[in-house]
């Protein structure tokens, strides 16, 4: 190497360690608190709601968004935001819509933020009709003071936590952010993630439930529904004491399907190198096709159909 390369890689790391002495001293000073690097000015502004109306709409970026019960039967929105992001609130045709009002110039966009803004959701308890939410980062969380007849629910990075009813059918879908639909009901259940993992616990749906995964799993834990059925990829789904009337429809190309005390009237399921395991509450007729994987099945005779269909995958399943 030429003397003159050897200088100039010893400058630069000696800029490097430089910088990272520099850091951790203004680190140091400020307590390792990152907060207070960030040149962003937030503030709260509250919102009191005199119209009336039925239904919501929530169209923001980056907010976290919890929806809480009001202690004196008022309508508010208190928003902690960005001094130069804003949000509006109003009422149009029945529907309380709140939306970002994004006033930032080009050079505001060069900012360093630690902190999430929150946008927070102070009305009664009781029954309203719709819930549409479209967000990109931020947490969702609908407690179960409050029943819907529909929502709708699409978000991104954030998690979303329902425990309200839903009288008709729940839409919710998420990127890299889980699902959490916990100690409801609902008419019918539609619950969708890329990279997230769906949780259902102690749900009862009168109507048909669709699970739908890429890599996330999936767990459902004491729900009953009419009929169930689930497609994915690598991800997973660990069914326990799920009872559908009906049927199970569950496929998975690596991703395996666990069942813990679980049983439908007919019951298929595909997989390509994902396992099949677990038991069953009723006698099945099984019907298993598979190509290098082992099974190891009952031998009832009588009951639903069950066919199961892998290539390299398992099946083992048992009668509890």
């Amino acid at each position: 190497m030429k003397k003159e390369h050897k200088t100039w890689l010893f400058i630069g790391a000696a800029l490097v360690a430089f910088g990272i002495i520099i850091f951790g001293s203004v680190m140091a000073v400020f307590k390792w608190d990152f907060t207070k690097l960030q040149t962003v000015k937030y503030e709260t502004n509250d919102y009191n709601i005199t119209e009336n109306y039925k239904n919501i709409s929530i169209a923001v970026d980056t907010a976290d968004i919890l929806f809480a019960p009001s202690e004196n039967g008022e309508h508010s929105v208190v928003f902690y935001e960005k001094e130069k992001e804003k949000h509006s609130v109003s009422v149009v045709n029945g529907t309380l819509v709140i939306e970002k009002t994004d006033t930032r110039k080009w050079f505001d966009y060069l900012e360093i933020s630690f902190t999430t803004p929150k946008i927070t959701v102070s009305i009664p308890e009781g029954e309203y009709a719709s819930l549409f939410i479209k967000s990109s980062t931020g947490d969702i969380e609908i407690p179960k003071d409050f029943s819907f007849q529909n929502i709708d629910i699409s978000e991104s990075t954030g998690n979303v936590l329902v425990n309200a009813n839903i009288k008709q059918s729940a839409k919710i879908k998420t990127t890299t952010g889980n699902i959490s639909f916990e100690n409801a009901s609902t008419g019918s259940i539609d619950l969708s993630v890329s990279t997230g993992k769906i949780t259902a616990t102690n749900v009862v749906c009168e109507g048909n439930a669709n699970i739908r995964v890429s890599t996330g799993k999936a767990y459902l834990n004491n729900m009953k529904c009419k009929n169930l059925s689930s497609d994915g990829n690598t991800g997973d789904i660990y069914l326990t004491n799920v009872i559908a009337e009906e049927m199970f429809s569950i496929e998975r190309s690596t991703g395996d399907i666990h069942f813990e005390a679980s049983d439908a009237e007919e019951i298929f399921l595909k997989t390509d190198t994902g396992d099949v395991v677990g038991s069953l509450l009723t006698d099945k007729v099984f019907i298993a096709h598979t190509d290098t994987g082992r099974v190891k099945l009952p031998k009832t005779t009588e009951g639903g159909k069950c066919e199961i269909t892998t290539d390299t995958g398992d099946i083992k399943l048992e009668i509890k």
